[in-house]
């Protein structure tokens, strides 16, 4: 009885869903508000490719919270990148112009250790990257170790995903 009784109070005290999303995606939010620190909310994951919209918090006059950008999961894109020893899970933000807000490597296995993109220099020279840069390790995009393999698979991952959902989801630059 007293267990019954916790769990329906452990329920009602816990926040409650944030635009769409159940207290089960603690996880998801923390790893989105990396990506976009002015988070105030996200949709659940749709579309094809999936994504999540990333919204920021309404201003008093206006009701409809703005579209920061869009946070997506390189594993759910066709083609999967693979690294030395599978495929390497990666969740992207991209702000509404198609540049990065950055990334957050969440697995990947490596057979002699994790020394390429779990280091802290990997993800961190991918914010501010436009979805039209190269993405070339050892021109725009440095190896930080010698396990090319990971680091390459990884930035083509990024950069193929970042692409595809740029041209599914944003409004191409002006030219001028």
């Amino acid at each position: 009885m007293r267990l019954g009784l916790l769990a329906v109070a452990l329920c009602l005290a816990a926040p409650p869903a944030v635009h769409g999303q159940s207290e089960d995606d603690f996880a998801l939010r923390e790893l989105i508000e990396q990506l976009f620190p002015d988070a105030a909310s996200f949709s659940p994951k749709h579309g094809d490719p999936p994504h999540f919209k990333v919204y920021g918090a309404p201003s008093a006059e206006d009701a409809e919270p703005p579209l920061l950008g869009l946070a997506f999961w390189t594993t759910e894109l066709e083609p999967l990148e693979r690294a030395y020893d599978g495929p390497i899970k990666i969740l992207v933000g991209i702000d509404t112009s198609g540049v990065l807000t950055g990334i957050v490597v969440v697995e990947h296995r490596e057979p002699y250790g994790y020394f390429s993109i779990d280091l802290p220099a990997f993800p961190r020279q991918f914010a501010g990257k436009s979805v039209r840069d190269r993405f070339r390790v050892g021109d725009d995009i440095d190896a930080i170790t010698r396990a090319t393999v990971t680091v390459t698979s990884a930035s083509r991952a990024v950069r193929n995903g970042a692409r595809r959902i740029a041209r599914a989801y944003l409004e191409p630059p002006e030219e001028r």
